[in-house]
């Protein structure tokens, strides 16, 4: 990536992919981008914290209101002067709520209030990936102006092989630079 420093919000979801994200979070503080971590309930299920608080430098938020953020709400904080929302994993759920335009958690609040471009980084299994509503979905997150990487295809956490892999983190960083260029 480029050496000028951006800030970049990673919104981490629920998906075993999780830990792909860790690296990302790493390369991109590596680069010298402000990486400001955002966790979904669901992700926590899979990594921790303390990594991502431990990799980007700072405070990973989790919550909507928290009275140690913005007493207007993290969203408005996390947002302020964001050059890039990177969400990774994107999942089914996530996509969803961002398509309806719902503000149930951080993650959808956040990426309402956001005015940067959005790039997503499906993971699911390829059942889920191929169903009309996940696809209707996807189609109206670019109609939205959303930017994708993958998924690929490959060795999912199911046990099996198919389209529905999270990118791997070059490919997400390559395209997060591109979007900067």
């Amino acid at each position: 990536m480029s050496d000028s420093r951006r800030a970049i919000v990673l919104a981490v979801g629920g998906g075993i992919a999780a830990y792909k994200s860790a690296i990302v979070c790493s390369r991109l503080v590596q680069c010298g981008h402000e990486v400001r971590v955002v966790m979904t309930r669901s992700a926590l299920k899979f990594v921790g914290v303390s990594t991502f608080s431990a990799l980007s430098g700072r405070r990973v938020a989790t919550e909507t209101f928290d009275p140690e953020q913005n007493p207007l709400g993290a969203h408005i904080e996390l947002a302020e002067g964001c050059d890039l929302m990177i969400v990774a994993p994107a999942t089914a759920n996530l996509m969803s709520r961002f398509a309806l335009g719902s503000a149930d958690d951080l993650v959808s609040t956040l990426y309402l209030q956001i005015s940067s471009p959005v790039l997503l980084a499906p993971a699911m299994s390829e059942s889920m990936w191929g169903k009309p509503a996940v696809q209707r979905n996807v189609n109206r997150l670019r109609e939205d102006g959303c930017h994708f990487i993958g998924p690929s295809s490959g060795w999912l956490s199911c046990r099996a092989s198919g389209e529905g892999r999270m990118s791997e983190p070059n490919e997400i960083l390559e395209a997060a630079e591109a979007l900067f260029n």
